[in-house]
């Protein structure tokens, strides 16, 4: 069973995601951090953004490997190509970086085949932007996650304080959260929007604690209707 988690950028689809998949006793693919691994790498190895035919060979090549402790659903560690990527692809470089490489048509393609290939393995709470409408399109749960854009600015300045990583000027991470909304939105090849079955959370004046309830009966809810 896959529960598909859609959202912009700081809605707290990661730490919703990670939770549920506790909650439900599910593995938890973040597949953000996929597009941040080969954003990362492009910038490692000097390939220009612009050029998508470059990004695109990068994505079919590279490997993307995520690592867990022992008995937890939770990826700790993200590797491309052997290397820990972890706290690399999570700084302000990236979040800018990003976008652009996952507009990119040949990278999506190279790793939608990676995600559904991991998705099949199992039951996977899956969370990024087109999870419910490209990706899993089948998912028996599928939610949209969103918040204001003030509020998510909010979260990712104390998230860059917590972590040491990233701008920490509110306005600065305001303006970059608006800017990716509008890259994800208007993309060509699977633009960020909400499934037509999506639920849609809104988590600006919610405690993430009830996000994560609601979820959870939604799933388990679909799970029961598909067992009959």
């Amino acid at each position: 069973m896959i529960v598909a988690i859609d959202g912009p950028s700081g809605a707290g689809k990661s730490t919703v995601a990670k939770a549920v998949a506790r909650k439900l006793g599910f593995s938890c693919l973040d597949t953000g951090a996929m597009y941040r691994a080969i954003a990362w790498k492009a910038l490692d190895t000097g390939v220009d953004l612009s050029d998508e035919e470059a990004l695109g060979k990068l994505a079919d090549e590279c490997k993307i490997a995520f690592e867990h402790d022992e008995g937890d659903p939770i990826a700790r560690r993200v590797l491309i190509d052997g290397e820990d990527v972890t706290a690399a692809i999570r700084t302000a470089e990236i979040d800018k970086a990003v976008s652009p490489v996952s507009a990119t048509p040949a990278v999506r393609a190279a790793l939608l085949v990676q995600q559904q290939r991991i998705g099949s393995e199992g039951n996977f709470v899956v969370e990024g932007r087109d999870i419910g409408t490209t990706v899993f399109p089948d998912a028996a749960c599928k939610v949209f996650l969103t918040a204001s854009p003030e509020e998510r600015a909010h979260r990712r300045v104390r998230q860059n304080v917590d972590r040491d990583l990233g701008s920490i000027d509110y306005e600065e991470v305001l303006a970059d959260i608006i800017r990716r909304d509008k890259v994800d939105s208007s993309r060509e090849v699977s633009p960020l929007k909400p499934a037509d079955d999506a639920h849609h959370l809104d988590s600006t004046d919610c405690y993430i604690e009830e996000i994560i309830d609601q979820i959870c009966a939604m799933a388990r809810a679909a799970q029961a209707q598909a067992q009959g």
